[in-house]
């Protein structure tokens, strides 16, 4: 008999676009949904005929019905969270970022070790369009060797819900640090970074947090630097997730959210002489839809075509392309993961590797600039 699992997802205000996914999964059983909030659970659960709801997760927890539980709550909770997941002998998926202390990062990881349970953050940016046009043309060397690299995350928080006023920025900078150091497989050793901008007071109770912006340079394990810039209040900027890689034979930059990226090939001259330029040609190319990584069932899920939802104005909760078409690659691999019984792609190491640059870097930009070491993990 073929084995599926049975998961539960946790949250539904950004979490909503996930369950319909683990629905058509081949490998999945039963879907349950638990959210505090009973109107929004059970208006979402009659939408998508979901019968098993709960309103607090520790009913999960004790129960032996899941294998796996998938947290899409607010950001101060995921490190508890994660813990008791994976404390209750369940296999834990949350979203970013995986926590924000280097204490809370340790904790999981060792939880991870205990239980023996798959620890998954579900990083979007590791599985878009562009990072998957990006990972293919450098596992065929087309980059030659990467001497640069370059990420950014814009976006205004203005609003949001309370525990977003004020959050440093590189707290969540894993959006631009992850394709970073996924592409190269490696670490941030040490970061040096600066707070810029000026925030309203009323902005800087909260987390202690003066800074609308951070800009940090990272040193990387494999020699490389990287460059992230990170802003979330009053930066007249529109909403930007971006990376750049600089190779020494072609270059790829996307940094328009709605276009394609630019990628760039350098062709040395035929003669080698000062006078001579290398000959360089630049094109927009349309990263394609890597449909074919996916099982049949959960493939129109990376379509950018979306079904608007009225009732939640959140954009990710429109079905269909979420965050690039990220969305089923990340529910993909980790239910093959526990199928498998591997470790998935984006562990708990390598989640605490990612976060932490971000924490770091927030450290050093509270100590003026001054050189902070990215603890190791592994």
């Amino acid at each position: 008999m073929k084995r599926t699992i049975n998961v539960a997802v946790v949250g539904l205000r950004f979490g909503g676009c996930f369950p319909p996914i683990y629905i058509d999964h081949p490998d999945v059983g039963r879907v349950a949904v638990c959210d505090a909030n009973p109107a929004m659970l059970n208006d979402y659960a009659d939408r998508y005929g979901i019968t098993e709801r709960y309103t607090d997760i520790k009913d999960i927890l004790s129960s032996d019905d899941f294998d796996a539980v998938h947290i899409l709550t607010p950001i101060p909770s995921h490190a508890e969270l994660s813990l008791a997941v994976l404390n209750s002998g369940k296999h834990c998926a949350c979203t970013v970022p995986m926590a924000t202390s280097i204490d809370e990062m340790k904790a999981i990881v060792r939880a991870q070790r205990a239980s023996g349970k798959n620890y998954m953050m579900m990083e979007t940016a590791a599985y878009t369009y562009h990072f998957l046009l990006a990972r293919e043309m450098h596992a065929k060397g087309e980059f030659g060797r990467i001497q640069l690299l370059r990420g950014a995350h814009y976006q205004d928080m203005e609003n949001w819900p309370p525990y977003w006023l004020g959050l440093p920025p590189m707290w969540y900078a894993t959006h631009a640090v992850s394709p970073l150091l996924a592409l190269e497989h490696t670490r941030a050793t040490k970061v040096h970074c600066f707070g810029s901008g000026v925030m309203r007071d009323e902005l800087t109770k909260t987390y202690g947090n003066p800074y609308p912006a951070e800009t940090a340079i990272f040193r990387l394990s494999n020699g490389c630097a990287a460059e992230v810039t990170r802003t979330l209040f009053q930066t007249a900027v529109p909403y930007i997730e971006s990376f750049h890689v600089y190779g020494e034979r072609k270059s790829l930059e996307w940094h328009i959210e709605n276009e394609p990226p630019n990628i760039t090939t350098m062709t040395p001259p035929a003669e080698k002489l000062l006078r001579v330029r290398n000959n360089i040609t630049c094109a927009r190319v349309a990263p394609p839809d890597r449909q074919d990584l996916l099982p049949p069932e959960i493939r129109k899920y990376t379509e950018i075509k979306i079904i608007p939802d009225p009732k939640n104005p959140h954009q990710s909760i429109k079905q269909g392309g979420g965050h690039h078409g990220s969305h089923p690659h990340l529910i993909h691999e980790f239910v093959r993961s526990i199928i498998e019984e591997r470790a998935p792609r984006i562990d708990a190491v390598t989640a605490a590797n990612w976060t932490a640059a971000g924490v770091c870097a927030h450290e050093s930009a509270m100590k003026d600039g001054k050189e902070v070491t990215v603890p190791e993990f592994a």
